[in-house]
């Protein structure tokens, strides 16, 4: 059995975002549907989040966690939404 040889990533070049949206364009034409488009939903520049590191107690982290659940939103979130809702309260 012969093995096929590796795809040459370093001759590759990234796909246009023009040429995307003909790709796009052109699979829905074909099979119907318009493809979804994945990932999250683009933000205005005021609403971009800033990634931090923080550390919590143990028990915050659990807590926010089963509550998150319970509300079927992520930890993160919850912690977020709570934070904003004490600043609005202040």
């Amino acid at each position: 059995m012969s093995q096929e040889p590796e795809f040459p990533f370093d001759r590759a070049r990234r796909v246009t975002p023009e040429e995307n949206q003909k790709f796009r364009a052109a699979i829905s034409e074909q099979f119907g549907p318009e493809l979804k488009k994945r990932g999250r939903p683009s933000k205005e520049e005021e609403e971009k989040y800033e990634p931090i590191s923080i550390r919590l107690h143990p028990k915050i982290l659990v807590w926010a966690k089963e509550e998150a659940e319970k509300q079927g939103i992520g930890y993160q979130t919850l912690i977020n939404e709570l934070l904003m809702a004490q600043i609005s309260q202040s």
